[in-house]
């Protein structure tokens, strides 16, 4: 199984790029990290986990510029957002800065992609949070025209671009419906998430990684009624908290990646716990 690791990367915890020398070094097989441009400090939404929101929710670093620092000092590590609020994006702009990371890092790249909890920071993009399902999947198709061999026209319900000439292209070939690189949707288990993941995605994020005998047999024959390659899904259980009984339980569903979760922490501490982590990823 692979182990990756997920972190809160902000300006007061360990940098990327030490960070990324370390898990390469010692095994992982991946990092990925999150993304809130700006959390309002008048917020009447309630964090999902049910406790005040930590303070590094409000001081993360641009997910993309930290693993561009993180692809040019490793060569195997794959690279991941978990997750990135595409509807808070410029399709056309997010487009170029994905096919760029993944061209960058010689296709290491993974889209972990979501539809966020945050209302006020989502409205302050200018989102409708009524519609912002629609949107995300939207952009994504118009940022697939982008990545196209040929130039490609998208006209939709939120977003339209013309055939354009869109270089770099990523990396990382067609696969089913599925262009550009490695897609995995975060969220709750759910007809609707499932649906997307069908749609548009090589496999699911679930959060934490809890009640998985349940659900996943159902995203497994929702994926099946698709017309999917039954061997493609991918479920990578996310931001988890590992113990040799839960890793062993991921294995016997046929799950074959693990994203662990590491402290918002200086280098200390986060050097610790990857110590701690260490024999998983033998």
């Amino acid at each position: 199984m692979r182990i990756s690791a997920t972190i809160f990367l902000t300006d007061e915890t360990i940098t990327p790029t030490r960070l990324a020398r370390e898990l390469e070094q010692r095994g992982f097989a991946g990092l990925y990290l999150p993304e809130h441009t700006h959390i309002p400090v008048e917020r009447v939404t309630p964090y999902p986990a049910g406790i005040d929101l930590p303070p590094e929710y409000g001081r993360t670093l641009d997910p993309f510029v930290a693993l561009g620092q993180a692809a040019a000092v490793t060569g195997e590590l794959v690279l991941g957002t978990g997750i990135t609020l595409v509807a808070q994006h410029d399709p056309i702009d997010l487009a170029k800065q994905i096919a760029t990371l993944d061209h960058l890092s010689g296709g290491r790249f993974t889209l972990g992609l979501g539809f966020g909890w945050n209302v006020e920071e989502a409205d302050d993009h200018g989102v409708d949070w009524r519609t912002r399902r629609e949107l995300v999947r939207d952009r994504m198709a118009l940022m697939r025209a982008l990545w196209a061999d040929e130039p490609t026209a998208y006209e939709g319900e939120f977003g339209r671009v013309r055939a354009s000439h869109a270089f770099p292209k990523p990396v990382q070939k067609p696969r089913g419906p599925v262009n550009g690189p490695r897609t995995l949707i975060g969220g709750a288990a759910g007809p609707k998430l499932f649906a997307h993941i069908c749609e548009y995605a090589d496999g699911w994020l679930p959060i934490g990684g809890r009640g998985l005998t349940e659900t996943l047999p159902v995203l497994r024959a929702a994926w099946a009624d698709a017309g999917r390659d039954p061997d493609a899904l991918q479920v990578v259980p996310y931001a988890v908290f590992p113990s040799p009984g839960k890793l062993a339980h991921y294995a016997e569903l046929g799950i074959e990646e693990v994203v662990v979760q590491l402290p918002p922490a200086g280098e200390a501490e986060v050097l610790g716990v990857l110590d701690a982590y260490g024999s998983y990823t033998v």
